[in-house]
C-alpha cells in the first residue's frame, strides 16, 4: 500500500497492531491519531515542522540534573494540572503541580526546625495537621516541603548564594499528626525564562509569574500520596498564575503576628508571619 495522505494514519496504527502491552498500544494508537489529526488541520510546511522539532530537541537539551524544561513545558502549557486534576481524590486535600525544582532530597529535619539557612528575608512558622478525611489524626505522616528564598529563587538556581538543601525539609508528623517549622515567607517569582519555554511565553505575549508558596507532599502508608501548594493569600498572580496551578483551597493567610510569647516558643523575632495548613490524605484502594 502507497504512503500517501490518506492512507498514512492506517499504515502507522498497523504497524503498532502486534504490540504486547495492551495498555502502551493504546497509548501509541491515540497519540499517533491525534498526531495525524493535528498535521491535517494545520498543514504545516517542512520548515514549520523543522522548527517544531528544533523546538521539541531544546528543550530536551535545557533538561539536566537541577533543571527540567520538559516538565516546564507541559506546566505552561496546562497538562501537568489537567493531568493532576483528572487523578486527584475528592476525599483529600487538592492536588497541584509538582514544579521542575523538586530535584535535590529534602534534608531530615526535627519538627520546629527552621529549613532557612540563610537568615534573610521575614520569618514565618507554619504549622499543620494531617489527618485522614474523617479528620482522624495520621501519626508519623511524612511532609515533604520545599520553597524559594524571598528572591524567588530555589537552592539549585543560586548555589554560589544558598546552600543545597536551603528552603527544603523532610518532616514527621508527631503523635498527633500535627507539623511545624519556620521559615521564611516566600515570594512571587518568574519561571525560568531563559530556555525555549521562556521564548514560548514571549512569543505568545504571556507572563512568566507564579504566585507566591510553598510546595508540599504529603504521605502516609495506607493513604494516596498528594503533591500540593500553600499559597499566600496577598500574593500577586493568584488570578493568573502562569502554570494554572492555584486552587481556593488551598490560599493561606499568612498573618502578621506581634505575639511575643509565641515568637519566643517557636524561636523567631517579633514581628513574624504565621501560617497553617491542614492536609487530608485519602485512604489509599477505596473507590474515590
Amino acid at each position: 500500500m502507497d504512503f500517501t495522505e490518506h492512507t498514512a494514519l492506517d499504515a502507522v496504527l498497523a504497524s503498532f497492531a502486534d504490540t504486547p502491552d495492551a495498555r502502551l498500544r493504546q497509548i501509541l494508537g491515540a497519540v499517533t491519531r491525534h498526531l495525524h489529526a493535528l498535521v491535517h488541520e494545520l498543514r504545516p510546511t517542512t520548515a514549520e515542522w523543522e522548527s517544531a522539532i528544533a523546538f521539541l530537541t531544546a528543550v530536551g537539551h535545557m533538561c539536566d540534573d537541577t533543571r527540567q524544561e520538559f516538565v516546564l513545558l507541559s506546566d505552561v502549557l496546562g497538562v501537568s494540572m489537567l493531568v493532576e486534576t483528572m487523578n486527584g481524590d475528592a476525599r483529600g486535600t487538592e492536588g497541584t503541580v509538582l514544579g521542575p525544582f523538586h530535584m535535590s532530597e529534602s534534608p531530615r529535619r526535627e519538627l520546629g526546625d527552621r529549613i532557612d539557612e540563610v537568615g534573610t528575608g521575614v520569618p514565618c512558622v507554619v504549622t499543620g495537621t494531617v489527618t485522614d478525611p474523617d479528620g482522624e489524626a495520621i501519626p508519623g505522616a511524612v511532609v515533604d516541603v520545599w520553597q524559594c528564598d524571598e528572591n524567588g529563587f530555589y537552592d539549585v538556581q543560586r548555589p554560589d548564594t544558598q546552600p543545597p538543601g536551603n528552603g527544603r525539609g523532610l518532616f514527621h508528623a508527631d503523635d498527633r499528626g500535627a507539623f511545624w517549622f519556620r521559615g521564611v515567607v516566600p515570594t512571587y517569582y518568574p519561571i525560568p525564562t531563559d530556555g525555549p519555554v521562556g521564548r514560548l511565553l514571549g512569543a505568545s505575549r504571556r507572563h512568566p509569574y507564579r504566585p507566591a508558596h510553598v510546595h508540599v507532599i504529603a504521605s502516609a502508608p495506607g493513604f494516596t500520596t498528594v503533591t500540593t501548594h500553600m499559597f499566600v493569600a496577598d500574593s500577586p498572580y493568584l488570578d493568573s498564575d502562569a502554570v494554572f496551578a492555584v486552587k481556593h483551597s488551598l490560599v493561606r493567610d499568612f498573618a502578621e503576628s506581634a505575639d511575643a510569647a509565641e515568637a519566643a516558643r517557636y524561636g523567631v523575632p517579633v514581628p513574624f508571619r504565621r501560617a497553617h495548613f491542614p492536609i487530608r490524605l485519602a485512604r489509599a484502594g477505596r473507590p474515590r
